[in-house]
């Protein structure tokens, strides 16, 4: 079992670009720190607008939370869109997730436009619990509270669920949704961005960002940056900005990738053609569990989310969750039993205190742009923030971008 993310490792390694250190003095108009598939949707965002754009990724382009990502272009939030209106507001809540909706397929016509090549692949979600009678009634309000908001949703009744999954449900909210190989589209990005003249730098620590009336210098190891704005998109606050650590709380998710499936295998867990989430007992725990079909007869499945392990133990942990997360799937799929799992890996996320992304602004830290809190609402929210962004910088905001920023839960 290899106990590295599977999306980068697959990818050959004589076709990865390498992209120097940031060294000396430079100037640009946006510097974005972070190089995963939101700081590279931004800089392709930024770049194709004429914008002169840098980007600092501490590590290699793509190769932390984006390669350990599950590869959904969602439709909607990882999320209850009754527990979103009920705090926020229901129209709040629609122009949310109308705009989640609006992005992803956005994404996906980018993806094509610029002949990323990244798997792009139509594979629905499907919501659906086994958790007893009241997280079904649950479930089945959460589908009428969409449907009367007039977003894209569809139920599966439990024969047709069944057709469609080969489990046993009540029912299920089946969703809208393309995968993608993160990765191949964030080297994919980079490599549209550069095209674009967006500098691009990896390996490159940040350690200091200060914004003045007009600029903001982005000082790093071996150099410094001058722009008119900075766009941190590193999904959680870098060490200088841990003033905002207190709206985010951390939490580790765990994946695994299994052999490929022998063909009496296959038989035996239905069509194969929809992601799968369950729902938790109680309204107040994240949705815990996702099945996602991989091309090569293999299958992704995560969950077990937990506060973040010591680095200490990491490694004996990931060994034991890898085998927990195999012994869940195979009570999904009992005919799964016995399967090993290739690769194993785990994820750190963090989430904003309403559990959804924040993008914008936060009024005591000018000349900044903010993507943070969006690790497991999968990769529409990338492009999302990068069309949002761009109308910040250029003071052209559209009507409900303020409900993505700071405004909201603070």
């Amino acid at each position: 079992m290899r106990t590295v993310p599977y999306f980068s490792d697959t990818f050959p390694s004589s076709r990865r670009p390498a992209y120097p250190r940031q060294k000396g003095e430079l100037k640009a108009d946006v510097v974005i720190v972070g190089g995963g598939l939101t700081g590279t949707a931004c800089a392709l965002a930024f770049a194709t607008s004429g914008v002169r754009v840098a980007v600092i990724e501490q590590d290699r382009i793509g190769a932390a939370g984006t390669a350990g990502s599950a590869g959904l272009l969602r439709q909607d939030f990882d999320a209850s869109f009754q527990t979103t209106a009920s705090r926020h507001g229901l129209r709040a809540a629609r122009h949310l997730w109308q705009s989640a909706r609006r992005a992803s397929l956005d994404f996906a016509a980018a993806l094509r436009r610029f002949g990323i090549r990244c798997d792009l692949t139509a594979q629905d979600q499907v919501l659906f619990t086994r958790n007893g009678a009241e997280a079904a009634r649950r479930l089945k309000r959460e589908y009428e509270a969409r449907r009367a908001a007039g977003l894209e949703a569809t139920w599966l009744n439990g024969s047709a669920f069944a057709r469609e999954t080969a489990l046993e449900a009540s029912g299920g909210i089946r969703i809208k949704q393309d995968t993608i190989d993160p990765y191949r589209a964030c080297m994919g990005l980079a490599a549209a961005a550069a095209a674009r003249g967006a500098a691009i730098f990896e390996r490159t620590n940040v350690r200091r960002v200060r914004a003045g009336r007009k600029i903001v210098t982005v000082k790093t190891a071996s150099g410094l940056v001058t722009a008119e704005a900075v766009v941190i998109a590193t999904g959680a606050p870098i060490d200088d900005l841990r003033a905002l650590r207190r709206h985010f709380v951390a939490r580790e998710a765990y994946m695994v990738v299994t052999d490929p499936l022998p063909a009496l295998v296959r038989r035996q867990v239905g069509k194969r053609t929809a992601s799968l989430i369950d729902v938790p007992s109680t309204p107040d725990v994240d949705f815990p569990h996702m099945l996602r079909w991989m091309k090569d007869e293999r299958v992704l499945f995560a969950g077990d989310d937990q506060a973040p392990t010591p680095a200490r133990a990491r490694d004996k942990t990931l060994t034991q969750r890898a085998g927990q997360l195999m012994y869940e799937l195979s009570t999904w799929y009992p005919a799964i039993s016995g399967t090993q799992p290739a690769w194993a890996w785990n994820l750190v996320h963090h989430e904003s205190v309403d559990g959804l992304p924040v993008i914008g602004l936060h009024r005591n830290f000018p000349r900044h742009l903010f993507a943070l809190g969006h690790g497991r609402h999968g990769a529409g929210v990338a492009w999302l923030a990068a069309r949002l962004l761009v109308r910040l910088y250029r003071g052209e905001s559209a009507k409900g971008d303020e409900l993505f920023g700071f405004g909201r839960i603070l």
